[in-house]
């Protein structure tokens, strides 16, 4: 058989693979926080004919090249970009954009995921989530008497093991929720702006929940739930926490706009909007899908074309086999 048909066939392969990730980033282009896709081609094996060879010592003949033969066409990788998409404003209180970097950490059952859709809502008890019910993560700031009863599983206390983040639920030995200040914090931030004095909250991480009696939610750029209690207070009720990470582009995507630690992505860093690399937030809007479809539809012509030669190859070398054939008749 031909090397040209098994590179061909190998073309039509890695062709249909990129028109696939160019169908699921137009699918998703009104999709809030998603990410596009691109595929990444390289050649095939080599085979070598024959060696390069060096000059003579004598200089009276010179290098001769390597006389190769690729193999095709093979995808090494399909990289998620990470830019930043547009902004749909709502004004709507519960809906965040991060502008900058930065995901929502949330919870599902004891899993950790990551999300760039900023759309929230209140679940019947008070609680915040995402569309999809997992629990949006953040530091409360009130105490444990102002909390509804629901929330005996509400808090995440941060350990470590082997050097290593982990977040798991529970409350302290006397059954209250852990202290949210001390001088072991790893959350410093600003209350009330950039001339207000800094408080320090410990590493106690949750799912964010606001009194059911609270009203006229609002929440800052900097990640501040604020609410008015029954006496018509204005209260702190939570700090939201953002994640950061190394190699944004290694996350594992889950589907319904979820990512997920890998391998290769790094640990996640936790810190308020705003603090270190973390984008501050954009209350009363959305991010939109940063698919751009003009480049998207151009690469749809590219990749239908490179399909099309692709197959052309195939045709033209069976018919170089069909005059094979032919030779005795």
């Amino acid at each position: 058989m031909l090397r040209s048909m098994f590179s061909g066939v190998a073309g039509l392969r890695n062709h249909q693979i990129k028109m696939d990730v160019l169908a699921n980033n137009i699918s998703n282009v009104n999709t809030y926080g998603f990410k596009s896709s691109r595929t990444v081609f390289t050649d095939m094996y080599n085979q070598t004919i024959a060696p390069a060879s060096a000059p003579s010592a004598a200089g009276s003949v010179g290098g001769v090249n390597p006389k190769q033969i690729g193999l095709g066409v093979q995808t090494t990788a399909v990289d998620v970009i990470h830019t930043q998409g547009a902004t749909q404003t709502t004004d709507r209180a519960l809906d965040l954009m991060i502008d900058g970097e930065g995901f929502f950490p949330v919870m599902n059952g004891e899993d950790l995921f990551f999300t760039r859709a900023g759309n929230l809502y209140l679940d019947p008890f008070g609680y915040l989530v995402t569309a999809n019910g997992l629990y949006v993560q953040g530091v409360m700031l009130i105490s444990d008497g102002d909390m509804p009863e629901t929330t005996e599983e509400s808090v995440l206390e941060r350990v470590t093991s082997d050097e290593r983040i982990i977040w798991g639920a529970g409350k302290d030995d006397d059954g209250q929720l852990d202290e949210l200040t001390g001088e072991d914090s790893i959350f410093p931030y600003t209350l009330n702006g950039p001339e207000a004095r800094e408080e320090l909250f410990t590493g106690t991480m949750g799912r964010v929940v606001v009194p059911l009696a609270y009203k006229a939610i609002t929440i800052d750029q900097t990640g501040l739930i604020s609410a008015l209690d029954e006496e018509g207070n204005l209260v702190n009720v939570a700090l939201l926490v953002t994640t950061t990470f190394i190699n944004p582009a290694g996350l594992d995507k889950t589907g319904t706009s979820l990512y997920r630690e890998s391998s290769n992505s790094g640990m996640p860093s936790f810190a308020a909007p705003g603090m270190d690399t973390n984008g501050l937030l954009m209350p009363g809007a959305l991010e939109m899908s940063n698919v751009d479809l003009s480049k998207e539809f151009t690469d749809m012509m590219i990749t239908q074309r490179g399909f099309q030669a692709n197959s052309r190859i195939i045709t033209v070398s069976d018919t170089l086999l069909e005059e094979l054939v032919n030779l005795k008749r």
